[in-house]
């Protein structure tokens, strides 16, 4: 039976706008440059505004206010009213700076001027691999085979696809019909390829082929290669009690036995993984120095040049407007050039705001934070958490999580990452709020004196902190030591 009915909702979407700018707020200003790249190639009413005669808007917080947020300071960042424009506002002369973004938000003092950082051309682990190759006297079949089992080989230098995978990644991509035995047989070779190890399967197999290498092989070495071949569960689980009974070996013998092992390399690719990866280092969102008592905020604009709409576009579209007999085509080309020009708008408007928000986000921690931007002592800094932020910029909390997240900020202390100062509140026993990194940092001292042969496990490490003034959940203590990469007590097991 069909029934018609009415019904009333009320729903809240996000605009085009906001979901831009929530985009460009998580991204952090090493990827900007190519979000801006981006836009400018997808639109020609974009483009970079080449003249340069200001001064950088965002200066200092200074160490003499108070503990309140800049109240003139939120007024001046205030966010821009991003509602449709009209045509009137396309063909108004650009001189007012009205569609030009300021360099006002993008160039700090000493950012003006870019300098080429040089890079090292490095062979990459592929390359290194694939040079090998090279020497191996291989037909066109098997070469094309061996290139697609060195093509498989991840940057840790492990080969995780099964043989049967390779067989079926060579026949459906590249139309080559191969089989078992002829992909074993070359990956065989690739074994023997430099840094030993290449190819293997597992950590297992990995350090077994290296121990397999070593020329003069001592009795440790044997003993070292035994022990991965037939005791490796037990080797990886520290129950080295029951390989002493199964060999007949003493303390001091294994002992060195392992010392041996750990010297193996267990991620043959790491090492050309890490060189063409240096490149990649931390690029600070933000700059504070300290002079004179005065403590300056900067936001990093180097990767952000200033944009402004398209002057030839906007006299294109007076043309268009001044013509009175426009046809079709004439017409639907006026309304290309103004989804052009809003779509341009909209981005530099987005950007505009995120470089507010963002300074706007980080005086309110260095206001919350001052006692730490002062001295760079972590034990002045404070219980803080996504709220305290928000309730002083009035921002959402969302919003506050996307500023803080992939962002850096440079002190003369070091370079921290934004999340490194939002912290959980932990009362200790006289009654006083202090940050959860003060426990970790206990929690680290204590695992640091331990006795390595008998290591504390979580209970007893949740008492040992409960004497230090701290008294936290065993839970808590196993989440702790987690996120700083602490091994639970029996492989943290030494002899």
């Amino acid at each position: 039976m069909l029934r018609q009915t009415l019904q009333q909702r009320l729903s809240q979407k996000l605009s085009p706008q906001q979901i831009q700018l929530m985009k460009l707020l998580q991204i952090p200003t090493t990827q900007l440059e190519e979000r801006i790249k981006e836009e400018l190639e997808e639109n020609p009413a974009l483009e970079i505004d080449t003249i340069i005669n200001k001064e950088d808007l965002f200066e200092s917080t200074k160490e003499g206010q108070d503990d309140e947020f800049d109240q003139d300071k939120a007024v001046e960042l205030e966010e821009v009213d991003t509602e449709k424009i009209e045509i009137d506002d396309y063909l108004k002369n650009e001189q007012d700076g009205s569609g030009d973004l300021g360099d006002d938000y993008y160039q700090s003092k000493d950012a003006q001027e870019r300098s080429t950082i040089p890079v090292s051309v490095e062979s990459s682990y592929q390359e290194v691999l694939m040079n090998q190759l090279t020497m191996l006297n291989l037909n066109a079949h098997q070469q094309s085979v061996a290139e697609q089992i060195i093509g498989s080989i991840d940057d840790d230098g492990y080969l995780r696809r099964s043989v049967e995978a390779i067989v079926d990644d060579l026949a459906f991509s590249r139309n080559i019909i191969s089989n078992e035995a002829e992909v074993k047989e070359l990956l065989q070779e690739i074994k023997q390829f430099e840094p030993i190890g290449t190819g293997a399967a597992d950590l297992r197999e990995c350090l077994i082929l290296q121990l397999e290498h070593v020329k003069d092989a001592s009795n440790e070495t044997l003993l070292a290669l035994k022990i991965l071949q037939v005791y490796f569960d037990d080797f990886i689980k520290k129950h080295y009690d029951k390989i002493k009974k199964a060999l007949a070996i003493s303390d001091k013998e294994l002992k060195s036995v392992i010392d041996i092992i750990i010297k193996l390399n267990p991620k043959p690719g790491a090492a050309y993984y890490i060189v063409n990866k240096v490149h990649h280092h931390i690029t600070p969102d933000f700059f504070i120095d300290n002079s004179e008592q005065r403590m300056e905020l900067r936001l990093n604009s180097k990767n952000a040049p200033p944009l402004r709409i398209s002057e030839g576009f906007t006299e294109l579209l007076q043309a268009y407007n001044q013509n009175e007999k426009a046809d079709k085509k004439q017409r639907e080309a006026v309304q290309f050039i103004k989804q052009k020009l809003d779509a341009a708008k909209w981005f530099i408007d987005a950007i505009r705001q995120r470089q507010q928000t963002l300074i706007k986000c980080m005086q309110a921690i260095i206001v919350f934070q001052n006692d730490f931007f002062k001295t760079g002592d972590e034990s002045k800094l404070k219980p803080m958490i996504l709220k305290d932020i928000a309730e002083i910029t009035q921002l959402d909390m969302s919003t506050i999580s996307r500023v803080a997240n992939s962002k850096y900020v440079q002190t003369e202390f070091g370079t921290f990452q934004l999340k490194y100062f939002f912290s959980e509140a932990i009362t200790n026993n006289e009654g006083e709020e202090v940050t959860n990194k003060e426990v970790r940092n206990v929690l680290a001292e204590i695992i640091e004196n331990e006795d390595k042969s008998n290591p504390y496990n979580d209970d007893v490490l949740t008492e040992l902190i409960a004497q230090k003034g701290f008294k936290i959940a065993r839970r808590t203590v196993g989440k702790y030591r987690e996120h700083m990469n602490i091994p639970p007590a029996r492989l943290r097991k030494q002899l």
